[in-house]
């Protein structure tokens, strides 16, 4: 059999753990039979990004925007105890953190769904898309633990000399204070990204903010956001049958718990971290999620939306078949091999890519799958697998 020919390379980012040893396995099952698969590799294994200071890490960035589609596995982003375990050099910064900052992303979470796990949310029959800003808030604050009564200012010191000055709160004793800060370019980035990522996938968006309460700081995601619009995005989606608005936050989390899905809900970096864990989680399982890092340029990093499955790789190492579901490795390998045939005209590059992803949840439907999974089919499964005989069943199926 000839295999499908790739016109241009996806950038390939590798990863840690147990995600790394499945990404391995799913190259060499699901892809390299059918595929003469063209990628530029980087390995951002965590003791890789540490000898490199990290170069490796901006190097993947830079071939994402030259290339316009990367492909990324889990990794891990260190604290004190895996610099002891790997023996770091330094506490390395989250790579995803980096490549989103040099790509100026926006995260897109979507649910993967299945018939036979339901969501905890009944009236969710269409899969919700959390459009994530992933710049600024409490993700690059300035924090002060206050041993005393004093004056807490929020003080701003512009490059032409001008001087604002706020007065925060008189505290009667020890406290806290926070600073958070965000960008109106980083704004604007997230607002086009979010309406171009819904014209690609003909969904209406919602946004929500508390701008009742932060008049300025949300206040200002708000007015970014209506005027990005109105002005280059309202035509296209009266073209295309969808819409947008606006409303706060909490009467979003309302509406979002009655309606059926089929939808883009764009959240501030906070929340959009806290709300796509709810999502994920009433739709049954963090590897039955995609996520794709759209940039305002229109370049694509997929990537799956959970972690390096640390425990299981722990077992792994003595020697254990771990059933850990690889269905989000899958599908990042899905959307970016997609995207790449979609840019280049390579209608058979997309075919394969929806026909994986067929193979992969005609599996599940058939009630063969992973432990995580069968905890929560309904009727029970057939068959429990662990990660590789999983494979197998989806290459005998493709």
């Amino acid at each position: 059999m000839s295999k499908i020919q790739m016109k241009n390379a996806i950038a390939e980012l590798d990863g840690d753990e147990m995600t790394r040893v499945l990404w391995a396995v799913i190259k060499e099952k699901l892809l390299d039979p059918y595929i003469d698969l063209k990628t530029e590799y980087y390995d951002l294994g965590l003791k890789n990004r540490d000898d490199s200071d990290d170069k490796i890490t901006y190097e993947a960035a830079n071939a994402i925007k030259r290339l316009g589609v990367g492909v990324k596995c889990a990794t891990i982003t260190s604290n004190a105890a895996r610099v002891k375990e790997y023996n770091l050099k330094q506490l390395t910064p989250s790579p995803n953190g980096i490549i989103r900052s040099e790509l100026d992303g926006t995260v897109f979470r979507t649910p993967i769904f299945v018939k036979n796990v339901h969501c905890n949310v009944s009236s969710w029959k269409k899969p919700i898309i959390l459009g994530r800003h992933a710049y600024g808030d409490v993700y690059k604050n300035c924090e002060i633990k206050t041993p005393c009564k004093g004056k807490a200012e929020l003080v701003f010191t512009g490059e032409d000399g001008t001087e604002i000055r706020k007065t925060i709160m008189d505290m009667k004793g020890p406290g806290i204070i926070q600073g958070i800060h965000n960008l109106d370019s980083s704004i604007e980035s997230f607002a086009r990204c979010c309406f171009t990522y819904a014209l690609d996938q003909k969904v209406p968006v919602w946004f929500g903010a508390k701008d009742t309460i932060s008049k300025t700081y949300d206040g200002n995601f708000k007015e970014i956001f209506q005027r990005v619009f109105d002005a280059e995005y309202k035509t296209k989606f009266e073209q295309a049958g969808i819409e947008y608005f606006y409303t706060l936050i909490d009467d979003a989390v309302a509406r979002i718990m009655k309606c059926e899905g089929g939808l883009m809900w764009a959240c501030k970096n906070y929340d959009g971290d806290v709300m796509s864990d709810m999502v994920a989680s009433a739709c049954g399982s963090l590897a039955m999620m995609t996520s794709v890092l759209v940039s305002p340029d229109g370049c694509y990093e997929y990537e799956a939306s959970h972690g390096t499955v640390q425990k299981h790789y722990y077992r792994y190492q003595k020697g254990e078949k771990t059933s850990t579901n690889p269905v989000a490795l899958i599908f990042a390998w899905t959307g970016a091999l997609a995207k790449r045939g979609e840019i280049d005209g390579t209608k058979d590059l997309v075919d394969f890519a929806k026909k994986l992803e067929k193979a992969t949840l005609s599996t599940i439907e058939d009630g063969i799958m992973t432990g995580d999974l069968a905890r929560l089919a309904d009727p029970a499964p057939a068959k429990v697998l662990n990660s590789w005989e999983f494979i197998d069943e989806i290459a005998s199926r493709l």
